[in-house]
């Protein structure tokens, strides 16, 4: 999985965006906490299921010194009057439970000014051929029971999915093995 640190793919969102989407490297600390200080906090909320100051620097740090083999973490990024400016990140940490079929949670976030732009769909696409690749079999998701447009992008993924929920919780299990054409 070495080759998925040096993941890079361009492309063109439906408004005309050109993007790239491409593995977190630890460089990108700086640019990573601008776009979280970026964020609205109804997105941190709908993230982190609370409000939240800055992250710490251990936050930080973990953030974007990801391991390849158990977490992978994929930001979006577009050129800007600032330059190369992060505005989406996806991410899958894998279970660590022996003897089981190998699943991972998984979050995105996306900076409001792009959201309605197929971003955490295309995040999803590449996060879920990537889990494959590792053979891993589902994704694990928790989502605010408000947070519509991200309960709609699991939806329209074409992955198959069981929902439950818990409270004002939705978890989701997305099948990555599944026969799909919509994903990876």
């Amino acid at each position: 999985m070495n080759q998925v640190r040096d993941y890079s793919v361009g492309e063109v969102l439906k408004d005309g965006t050109r993007v790239a989407i491409r593995a977190i490297r630890p460089e990108d600390r700086d640019p990573f906490l601008e776009a979280f200080r970026l964020l609205e906090k109804d997105s941190i909320y709908t993230r982190f299921f609370s409000l939240r100051g800055d992250l710490s620097d251990a936050e930080l740090d973990r953030a974007v010194n990801v391991d390849f083999v158990h977490e992978v973490a994929l930001v979006v990024t577009t050129e800007t009057a600032r330059g190369e400016t992060i505005i989406a990140t996806g991410r899958y940490i894998a279970s660590e439970a022996p003897n089981t079929e190998r699943s991972a949670e998984m979050a995105f976030v996306v900076e409001e000014d792009y959201q309605g732009r197929g971003i955490a769909s295309r995040l999803l696409t590449h996060l879920a051929a990537l889990a494959r690749r590792q053979s891993l079999v589902r994704f694990e998701a928790d989502v605010l029971s408000q947070n519509s447009a991200m309960l709609a992008v699991f939806k329209r993924c074409g992955l198959q999915m069981r929902q439950r929920r818990e409270g004002g919780v939705v978890h989701l299990t997305l099948e990555l093995t599944a026969n799909d054409s919509a994903v990876g």
